[in-house]
C-alpha cells in the first residue's frame, strides 16, 4: 500500500484552500450529518466511525455527526442505503475494502456499482487481521500449522467465523483450509464481535477478523491469537508471528476502511469532507483512539483512494478464482 503516516500530516494546497474558503460557510448550511456503517456496534468499523464523528462537529456539521449501524448482507445494506441518499454531504458511508473490491467478483449481481454509485473521499485507516482460537481448541495447539493439523485430524471441529461472507478475513480462512486440504466450514456473522462471542462460548473453533476486534478479548484468558496476516508483525500484537513466519504462504493480506459519499457529490462537498477528515485523522486523540483497536489512522486524497480501489479490485480477481467461492446476489 503506497500510503504512509505522512498523509496524516500533510495536505495539498488545494485541500487547504477548500478548507479555508468553504468549510465555515458549508457547516452553517449542514446542521447534522450521519456516518453509516454496515457492521455492528462495538467492532472496529463502528469504532472508526464514532472516533471520527466526534471530530467532525461543529466544523463539518454544526449540531452533530451521528453514527448509524445498518447491518446485514455482509455490509451491502449500508452501501445500498447510502447510494440512494442525496449527495449533499449529509450522509457518509464508511466501509471496509472487501465490500467494494471483492464482492464484485463473488456476486453475479450487486445492487450497487462500487465505481459509479459512490464517490471516494478519503482513507480512514489500515489494519491487519488476526486468526484466533478459543475454548473449543486444545491448549496444546499454539501455531497456525498445528491448528491446521488439528482440524485435519478433527474434521467435525473444522469451522471458523468471520465478519461477513466474501470479506477479506473469510478468504484468509478459506485459503488456510485450502492449504491444509480441509473442508474448513465458514460461518458469516454481522461483524466480528458476534463471532467473538461464539468463539468465547466454544461454539466455533476459530475466528478470522481485524486484529483489534480480537485483542480486546485477550484479557478473558479464553482465546489466543495464532497468527497475523500482515507482511510483518503487528505492533498491536508484537508477540504473534505472521503467517509467513510460520511457513504459511500466500495469506498475507491487510485491509483499509474508507469514507465515501453518494454518487454525483460535487467537488466542493467532497473537498470539504476530505479536508475535515484529514484534520480529524491527524489529531493525536483519533490516532491513539484507533490504535487502541489495532487500527493505523491514515488519510488520502479522493484520487488516491480511487486508484487504490482499482488496484485492489484487480488484485482480488485471481484470489477469488483460486478459492472458488461465489455468492448469490
Amino acid at each position: 500500500m503506497n500510503f504512509t503516516r505522512r498523509h496524516l500530516l500533510q495536505t495539498t494546497g488545494a485541500t487547504a484552500l477548500l478548507a479555508s474558503i468553504g468549510q465555515q460557510a458549508f457547516a452553517q448550511n449542514l446542521d447534522t450529518a450521519t456516518i453509516v456503517t454496515g457492521f455492528a456496534a462495538g467492532g472496529t468499523s463502528d469504532t472508526t466511525c464514532r472516533r471520527l464523528a466526534t471530530k467532525l462537529s461543529p466544523g463539518y456539521a454544526k449540531s452533530a455527526v451521528v453514527v448509524e449501524n445498518r447491518t446485514g448482507a455482509g455490509g451491502r445494506i449500508a452501501v445500498e442505503y447510502v447510494k440512494g441518499r442525496p449527495a449533499d454531504g449529509a450522509t457518509i458511508l464508511q466501509t471496509p475494502t472487501s465490500i467494494l473490491t471483492i464482492y464484485p467478483h463473488i456476486y453475479k449481481k450487486l445492487s450497487y456499482d462500487p465505481v459509479n454509485d459512490i464517490t471516494p473521499v478519503s482513507l480512514a485507516c489500515v489494519f491487519d487481521f488476526g486468526f484466533a482460537v478459543g475454548p473449543a481448541v486444545p491448549a496444546s495447539v499454539k501455531t497456525v500449522p498445528e491448528f491446521l493439523a488439528w482440524i485435519k485430524a478433527n474434521p467435525g471441529n473444522a469451522n471458523f467465523g468471520s465478519p461477513a461472507a466474501g470479506s477479506t478475513p473469510h478468504f484468509i480462512g478459506a485459503l488456510l483450509g485450502k492449504q491444509a486440504g480441509v473442508d474448513f466450514k465458514h460461518a458469516a456473522y454481522r461483524g466480528t464481535q458476534p463471532a467473538m462471542l461464539d468463539l468465547l462460548g466454544g461454539n466455533i473453533s476459530a475466528v478470522s477478523g481485524p486484529i483489534g476486534d480480537i485483542t480486546q478479548h485477550l484479557p478473558t484468558g479464553k482465546i489466543r491469537i495464532l497468527g497475523v496476516s500482515g507482511e510483518k508483525r503487528s505492533r498491536f500484537a508484537p508477540d504473534v508471528p505472521t503467517f509467513e513466519e510460520q511457513g504459511v504462504k500466500n495469506v498475507s493480506h491487510s485491509e483499509w476502511f474508507a469514507f465515501f459519499l453518494p454518487a454525483k457529490a460535487s467537488p466542493e462537498v467532497v473537498g470539504r469532507l476530505n479536508a475535515a477528515m484529514k484534520t480529524a485523522l491527524a489529531t493525536k486523540e483519533v490516532m491513539d483512539g484507533l490504535g487502541t483497536f489495532g487500527l493505523e489512522a491514515m488519510s488520502s486524497s479522493p484520487a488516491e483512494l480511487t486508484e487504490l480501489l482499482k488496484k485492489d479490485t484487480a488484485k482480488w480477481a485471481p484470489i477469488v478464482k483460486e478459492v472458488g467461492f461465489t455468492a448469490e446476489g
